[in-house]
Formats: C-alpha cells, sequence, structure tokens
C-alpha cells in the first residue's frame, strides 16, 4: 500500500495540481461559483412557491405570478450572470480591465442566445406590440454556451491588447475613460463576430456547445448509477491524496451541476411535482444524502474518534464535531490525518460508494421525490434533504440510514487506526517518563 501511495504522489499529484491551477479551469469555476448567492436564493423561491401544505395552492394563487419573479430573474436568468463571473475571473487572470470584459462577455452572449421577437399585433390583456427576448434562453440550458463565448472574448480581447492594438489616450486622462477607449477596438471586432455568426450565418453556438457536452452531462449529472459512482469515487480519490476533489473536477462537472439543478427547479417551479423532475445525481444528492458531515461522509468517523480511548483521536474527535455536523470537514481530513493514509482511504471512498448504490434505490424505487431546491451547503443533511425534496421526512430518515451505514463501515478501520495511535501516545509517554 506504502508503494502505492508513493507512486500517487509522485506522478499523480504533479499532474492534479498542474489542472486544478489551470487559468481557464479555474475561471470556470470561480465564475460559477460566483452566481451561488442568487442560486440559493432563488431556491427559496421555489419553496415558498410550493409548501406541501393542503390549501396552500389556492392561497397563493393571488401572488404567484409576483413571487415567481424573483426565481425568474435569479435562476431563469443564470447564464448570464455566469458569463459575466467567468469572464471577470479569466481577465482578473490576465490582469485585464475585468469590468470591460465582463460587460463585453455578457453582451457577445446575449447576441449569440437571443433572437428578438417581433410581435406587430398587440394581443389585449397579454401582449403589446414591438420587440421582446425570450428570457428562458438565459437559464440553465445556456450556461454552457455561457461560459465558452465568456472564455473566447477574453482570449480575443487579450489578443488585442497584448499586441497593442488599442486606442491611446494621455496619461493626463482618468484610468476608467482610458479603459474605455482601449475597449473599443476589441469590443467592436467580438460584437461584429458574434453578431455574423449568430444572425448572419444562422450558426447556434449555445444549441451546438449543450448537444457537445450532453453524453458526458448525462453519465456524470443524469440518472446513471455508474456516472454516480464515477463522480463520487473521483472526488473521494484526489481528496485522499490532499487535493480538493471539486477543485479538480469542478470546472468540468461544476457547469453540469448547477444546469442540473437549475433544470430540477424550473420544472418543479412549473408542475409543484419533486416527482417527475429530470435529474437524481445532482450536486445536491451528494451534498446531502453521500457527504454526510463533508466529502467522505466523515461525521461517522467524527463520532467514533470523540469516544476514542486515544487522547488525540478523542480531542480532534470533540473538536471536528461542530464543523463536521455543518458538513466542513476540513479538520478531520488533514487532522486524523485521512489524506495519504492507508488505513483511513479505504473507509473514506467506500462509505460514500454505499451511500450512493442506497441512496440510488430510495429514489428509483419512489419512496423519495426528486430535489427540487439548492440551500447552502452548511445546512446540516437530515433538515437540508427534508427541504430539498419538498418537505419529505423519509429522505431525513434516509441520511440517518446512511450515516449508520458510514459508521459500520468506519468502525473497523477507526480500530485499527486508534490501536496505531495508542502505541504511538504509549511510547510516548514511556519516552517521558
Amino acid at each position: 500500500m506504502s508503494s502505492v501511495m508513493n507512486y500517487l504522489e509522485q506522478k499523480v499529484l504533479p499532474v492534479t495540481n498542474k489542472i486544478a491551477s489551470q487559468r481557464h479551469l479555474l475561471a470556470i469555476r470561480n465564475g460559477i461559483l460566483s452566481t451561488l448567492p442568487l442560486t440559493i436564493i432563488g431556491s427559496f423561491f421555489v419553496i415558498l412557491l410550493n409548501f406541501p401544505i393542503t390549501g396552500y395552492d389556492e392561497w397563493i394563487a393571488p401572488y404567484r405570478d409576483i413571487l415567481d419573479i424573483p426565481f425568474r430573474f435569479t435562476v431563469g436568468a443564470m447564464a448570464l450572470y455566469a458569463s459575466f463571473g467567468v469572464a471577470y475571473a479569466l481577465a482578473g487572470h490576465y490582469k485585464m480591465d475585468q469590468l470591460s470584459t465582463g460587460l463585453l462577455s455578457v453582451l457577445a452572449f446575449l447576441l449569440t442566445s437571443i433572437v428578438p421577437v417581433r410581435v406587430l399585433e398587440p394581443v389585449e390583456g397579454v401582449i403589446a406590440a414591438g420587440r421582446f427576448l425570450n428570457i428562458s434562453a438565459l437559464s440553465a440550458q445556456s450556461l454552457f454556451g455561457a461560459i465558452v463565448t465568456s472564455l473566447l472574448v477574453v482570449e480575443i480581447f487579450r489578443f488585442f491588447i497584448s499586441r497593442d492594438i488599442k486606442i491611446k489616450l494621455p496619461d493626463s486622462v482618468p484610468p476608467m475613460v482610458a479603459n474605455s477607449f482601449t475597449a473599443l477596438i476589441p469590443s467592436f471586432v467580438v460584437i461584429v463576430l458574434f453578431w455574423v455568426v449568430r444572425h448572419v450565418l444562422q450558426f447556434d453556438i449555445n444549441s451546438l456547445i449543450t448537444m457537445a457536452v450532453s453524453p458526458l452531462k448525462d453519465l456524470l449529472v443524469g440518472n446513471s448509477l455508474v456516472g454516480g459512482l464515477l463522480t463520487v469515487f473521483l472526488i473521494v480519490f484526489f481528496w485522499s491524496l490532499g487535493i480538493h476533489g471539486p477543485a479538480i473536477l469542478g470546472p468540468i462537472i461544476r457547469p453540469m451541476w448547477d444546469s442540473a439543478i437549475l433544470e430540477n427547479m424550473e420544472v418543479f417551479a412549473e408542475t409543484g411535482d419533486a416527482t417527475q423532475l429530470p435529474t437524481l445525481f445532482t450536486e445536491q444528492f451528494i451534498q446531502w444524502f453521500v457527504w454526510i458531515g463533508g466529502a467522505g461522509s466523515t461525521l461517522a468517523l467524527v463520532v467514533l474518534f470523540m469516544f476514542s480511548k486515544a487522547k488525540y483521536l478523542k480531542e480532534l474527535g470533540k473538536l471536528s464535531f461542530l464543523p463536521g455536523l455543518f458538513n466542513i470537514n476540513e479538520p478531520i481530513i488533514f487532522g486524523a490525518p485521512i489524506v495519504m493514509n492507508p488505513v483511513l482511504i479505504i473507509p473514506f471512498i467506500l462509505a460514500p460508494l454505499v451511500n450512493v448504490v442506497v441512496s440510488y434505490l430510495f429514489f428509483t424505487f419512489g419512496w423519495i421525490p426528486m430535489i427540487m431546491a439548492k440551500l447552502p451547503f452548511t445546512v446540516p443533511a437530515p433538515l437540508a434533504a427534508i427541504i430539498s425534496t419538498n418537505w419529505t421526512i423519509m429522505a431525513g430518515l434516509l441520511v440517518i440510514l446512511n450515516f449508520t451505514l458510514s459508521l459500520i463501515i468506519y468502525y473497523p478501520f477507526f480500530k485499527m487506526f486508534e490501536k496505531q495511535q495508542l502505541t504511538i501516545e504509549s511510547e510516548s509517554n514511556h519516552q517521558a517518563a
């Protein structure tokens, strides 16, 4: 086992670290994460619109259209905000004007995603005459297009700036004004380029990109048990090497995760039925039913540590319990440590994989409806599981079941590790005496 760990440390770690620090992947991750507050707030409005209480629908009916507006302008326009966030993050890496590139990216995305609709004859009480934009084109269905568009815009902008192809103003001009003129030439090129491609040549970039990533999305973030197991395995595998698993997979899988939960939320907002949503393996499925206490389902190990005979493990367990209850487990991952620890890595990988299979069966048999909300990751798992499955008590019971299974899986490995720690403490006390 030690030879395997040495090989991973020497050969795999450098590669994964290089991937994690790649500028475009970092920009995608940071740009998508910047939209998180909007998604969470949008989730609360989805929940508010669909309380499973008898008579609630009738009571809220007069206010439904008004209460739906925050959802449409948060979750319903998420790709628009992501286009700004990704461009802003990448421009920051290049030390370019982040505001100009972010705004230009939004414009390019609008050019590629929306074809204005002209209404010549008004329909009384429905729509007036004029030109209208279809806001649905700004939702999760265009998220991948928004990401690619943003990266292209920044690289085009950078091409002109790095070659000094720009309008120069005297040094006495305020920086904000100078930056605006600096952006004129690349902005003109970007606008004309994306306008010609989408509206003159009629080439739909968003549809092409969405179609290209669909097979990978269907595998990792669809309804396939194999895909769910693969995603979870890769995350805990990288964590076991001391690398933040989502940081490696995030640029690839986070847009898929966000797209999936947004689609679920949109369908639920329309139907109010959580049993017929499109995607099972959202990030929230893993967050609430697999990561109980954090990646690796480590709350079970924390509880075992709290009752350990080894002083260090007992103290570490007490210190890690409160963070673990709120799904923060870096103290136990690096404090035990689990990282590069042959004894604890096995249950760290095995427990969440078992949780995936058990949870998959509960959802597949229809005992629990699909996930329809995105809550902050620090909400304790049983409560978050109940709320995000449209207030299903069985979801909370499943969390408790998975925690119990994780406890059973961790226990024999914990005892082995405890024995090692007791030996170390005994030798240390003997030397001190």
